[in-house]
């Protein structure tokens, strides 16, 4: 299906986190969510499509000398960017119009548009993102095999992150908003038993946190499950390999390590791609999540001993698409795995989850409903319209709309709707304008 571009506005909004947020090398405690409303002309019909993101510091670009506001404009540069090649690009289809580059920081503004494109094309056809992406309607170069053999799951397990400087137990500093602060707490409201863990590059120190973290959830009866997250904090696979034999050799990390089913990204970008894995990836597979920065990436880091990558939707629905064709194709033992990037509830969490629904994967680290209070920063009748359109994945507690978790499940089999994964529309007019 092939169309035009007809206009592409950028608008944003603060987002005010709750409660810190650390991972890597930043302490994030608010940043603007960037928005994407794309006009399409098909067969001489328009339709509008959206897309959401937030611009968040020190993922895309940890440079210490680039301030928050330096990695926001760098990230605004990119939409920019993006939309001027998208509306010089004439006629072509959802793919076809795509514009994959490589870095991180490059590809967010390709990333959001082809979201809100293909949202365009979806609800200009009357059809879900699932059928459109079964069907092709994108014009994807892949085998029509593999994208009928996508089916989209109406559940997933939410993986809880525990960040850096988050409160384990209840002795721990509070913030007092009513909502679950401490990883107990947590674990008691929404009954978790997926976890991604952080850790900070000092074997010692993260080794001491772990320990702590493990008290936590060795009370867990049932089996549990988590991933570790390195965020690129180690300089080598020395320094890391390191950090996984002093966990095996410490008794009250016994549970915690045999919990552990991936590692990743533990090494810094500069120098992940330079050397072999294989010896870490014998222990536990690790996955590539900042060196992703371009289509080749994945082949790249297979060859090093990786063992898979993350779907993110800041990163492109596309790319993931490409990535889990190609798990299928290498075999047993590649794999995919859900990431977050504190996505808000609304159009990002929407696409995200439909993304990941399709994938057939069956946990994803979700982080934006614990640090942000849900939807209280949106106007009353936007709140209601997603709460009311979308009944299984939210609902109203501590006077705002936000994520239901229950028994450590996300449900969302009202994603499967015309449009990509969304009958509710955010209020433009609660925006400012992006120049």
């Amino acid at each position: 299906m092939r169309f035009s571009i007809r206009e592409v506005d950028f608008f944003e909004r603060p987002v005010r986190l709750r409660m810190p947020f650390r991972f890597g090398v930043v302490t994030m405690t608010e940043a603007p969510q960037a928005f994407v409303r794309a006009r399409i002309e098909l067969q001489g019909k328009q339709s509008e499509g959206v897309a959401a993101e937030l611009l968040a510091p020190k993922w895309f670009d940890k440079n210490p000398a680039l301030s928050n506001e330096d990695n926001f404009e760098q990230l605004r540069n990119s939409m920019r960017q993006a939309r001027a090649a998208y509306l010089a690009g004439g006629e072509n289809t959802a793919f076809g119009h795509s514009r994959p580059t490589v870095g991180l920081v490059e590809n967010f503004g390709p990333a959001l548009l082809d979201r809100a494109l293909l949202d365009a094309l979806c609800r200009a056809l009357g059809i879900s993102f699932h059928e459109a992406i079964r069907k092709n309607v994108a014009g994807l170069e892949l085998s029509p095999q593999f994208l009928e053999s996508l089916r989209p799951q109406p559940q997933i397990a939410a993986r809880h992150t525990v960040g850096l400087v988050d409160p384990i137990s209840k002795a721990d500093q509070r913030v007092n908003d009513g909502l679950p602060e401490t990883l107990e707490e947590v674990i008691e409201r929404y009954g978790h038993r997926w976890f991604k863990l952080k850790v900070g590059g000092n074997v010692r120190a993260d080794v001491e946190r772990l320990s702590e973290i493990a008290s936590v959830l060795d009370r867990i009866r049932a089996p549990y499950q988590a991933s570790l997250d390195g965020n690129e904090q180690y300089e080598d696979i020395d320094g890391v390999l390191a950090l996984w034999n002093a966990m095996h050799a410490s008794p009250k990390l016994k549970r915690l390590s045999a919990s552990i089913v991936f590692i990743e990204q533990p090494i810094k970008r500069q120098s992940a791609l330079a050397a072999d894995v294989s010896t870490l990836s014998a222990e536990k597979p690790v996955i590539i999540d900042e060196s992703d920065d371009s289509l080749e990436a994945f082949p790249r880091a297979k060859a090093l001993g990786y063992r898979g990558v993350s779907s993110k939707t800041c990163k492109g629905i596309y790319k993931s698409l490409i990535n889990a064709a190609r798990c299928k194709q290498w075999g047993e033992g590649y794999f995919m795995t859900g990431e977050d990037l504190t996505i808000q509830a609304g159009i990002a969490l929407q696409q995200d989850l439909a993304l990941v629904s399709l994938l057939g994967l069956t946990h994803v680290e979700r982080n934006g409903h614990h640090y942000v209070n849900g939807m209280a920063g949106l106007p009353p009748t936007e709140q209601e319209s997603f709460l009311k359109e979308h009944p299984d994945l939210y609902e109203r507690s501590h006077g705002a709309v936000r994520v239901r978790i229950q028994r450590g499940m996300i449900q969302m089999k009202s994603l499967d709707c015309a449009g990509y994964a969304s009958r509710a529309m955010p209020d433009w007019n609660a925006m400012e304008v992006m120049r």
